[in-house]
């Protein structure tokens, strides 16, 4: 899922200074889950900044709704009421729900809440973990599962650097060593094999360097 951790209330003040009413969009799926952007935090940042905006004797009207995905159109249909009584629209998704709610509502001022971070997983309560980095050309099958793009510090393909000390990471000693967790998995499966095999350089033409990426999947049409 995509993980996102909130900007500070006196941040998020100081972007919505200068307008007297404004909408707090919540999303419903993958910030909800990170505890980031869900109705819970839309209430607790509403009641904040009403509260500091009225020490400061600037007080300020916030509607608040929360919808299923502010990625999907369908979704944003629900906006365009609360949309038009407000100034401005403050989203609590992610880049691309806040990207998604600007076009809809090309007239209006549309601001970032959160700090989008990276798609990861829970691991334990409160605490989430980036597993990838959506580098369009999945090599997950080689590797046991693990990836070593995302998880390596230095992205290696062919095995660890002569910097790892007892599994951990020379980068960051808190963080275990892609490579060792590699092996582990393919001794775990019976595919050691595959460490003999050798990785050609890594086509990043899939990547995040050429600009947006786009999907298209005709079979889907109508």
């Amino acid at each position: 899922m995509i993980v996102a951790s909130p900007k500070s209330i006196t941040e998020l003040k100081s972007i919505i200074e200068g307008h007297r009413k404004v909408l707090f969009v919540g999303c419903g799926t993958c910030v909800t889950v990170c505890l980031a952007g869900g109705e819970r935090e839309v209430s607790i940042s509403s009641y904040a900044i009403r509260m500091a905006r009225r020490l400061d004797r600037n007080p300020v009207e916030i509607l608040q709704i929360t919808i299923e995905r502010q990625c999907d159109n369908e979704f944003l249909k629900e906006l365009a009421a609360p949309a038009s009584e407000a100034e401005a629209i403050v989203s609590f998704g992610c880049g691309a729900g806040v990207q998604a709610i600007a076009e809809r509502f090309p007239g209006k001022p549309v601001y970032a809440a959160l700090n989008t971070q990276f798609l990861g997983v829970l691991e334990q309560q409160a605490v989430w973990t980036e597993k990838c980095m959506g580098c369009g050309d999945c090599m997950l099958a080689h590797f046991g599962g693990i990836c070593p793009v995302t998880r390596c510090a230095k992205r290696l393909l062919n095995g660890p650097c002569g910097g790892s000390t007892e599994t951990r990471c020379e980068v960051d000693p808190d963080r275990p060593c892609a490579w060792q967790l590699i092996y582990e998995r393919l001794k775990s499966i019976g595919q050691l094999g595959r460490l003999e095999e050798v990785v050609p350089p890594k086509d990043w033409s899939t990547a995040w360097y050429g600009g947006a990426r786009k999907i298209v999947r005709r079979e889907h049409q109508v």
